[in-house]
């Protein structure tokens, strides 16, 4: 059994005592601040909220997209058979790669089948080809960016606008700390210090607000870029195979 001498124990407790203080004060700044400074505090606490729910859903959201176009690929140059391929991408509908394969594939067996169907008739089989397949291709790539980058701009707006939205609070709040001065006999720091601590607050909410918004944005902008050049890249090998094997 390990001792503990009585000097310890104290301090541990006097510090205990001094944290509970502290977020007693707190809270009573908090809910003693201005009618301004409190409406600030909620605005940014809501965009706080709101903020810490997208980074945790556009964060699984890409995260799922990523490991299962990495599977899609891999299970493309594996198998031989597009069609085989077009039945496994119907199951992978979180993938943007395989959603950009599907797109290519049904305009590739339309005009296939059309081709095939003006050649019986002998009519002109003049029909698009690849350029047809490299546009719907492209169509459903600009689809799956935008679903990947939704709720982005909210995080981009909290970033950029949530600092500026606490500083206002704390200049409000200390225009009126100091306006308080003319109702007090009193013009030292002592008598303006608790309406400053309380403005002081709204510019930490919303630092606490813009920061994890600001690297939760780079960071999903730098995988949604990633998993665009994939599609890209992709497309441009569909359009290969398919300008050699199918549409000369």
């Amino acid at each position: 059994m390990v001792a503990v001498n009585a000097p310890t124990l104290v301090g541990l407790l006097a510090v205990g005592a001094v944290g509970a203080a502290g977020q007693e004060d707190l809270l009573t700044m908090v809910t003693h601040a201005g009618p301004v400074v409190q409406g600030v505090l909620y605005l940014l606490v809501f965009f706080s909220i709101a903020s810490w729910g997208i980074i945790l859903y556009k964060a699984r959201q890409i995260r799922r997209a990523r490991r299962v176009s990495d599977r899609f690929i891999e299970g493309f140059w594996e198998t031989k058979n597009l069609t085989t391929i077009h039945a496994a991408s119907q199951e992978m509908s979180d993938s943007p790669v395989a959603q950009v394969f599907r797109a290519g594939y049904q305009e590739l067996v339309r005009l296939t089948r059309a081709k095939r169907q003006a050649e019986d008739a002998q009519l002109s089989t003049e029909l698009g080809g690849v350029d047809n397949v490299e546009r719907a291709m492209r169509r459903a790539a600009t689809q799956q960016l935008t679903e990947l980058e939704r709720a982005l701009t909210f995080l981009a707006t909290t970033a950029s606008a949530s600092p500026f939205i606490g500083l206002f609070g704390t200049v409000w709040g200390i225009m009126h700390a100091f306006l308080g001065l003319s109702a007090t006999q009193s013009s030292t720091i002592q008598a303006v210090a608790p309406g400053i601590a309380e403005a002081l607050i709204a510019t930490a909410t919303g630092l606490f607000a813009a920061i994890p918004a600001v690297v939760a944005y780079n960071s999903f902008a730098r995988q949604i870029r990633v998993l665009s050049a994939e599609m890209d890249n992709f497309a441009f090998e569909f359009l290969n195979i398919a300008e050699r094997h199918f549409l000369k």
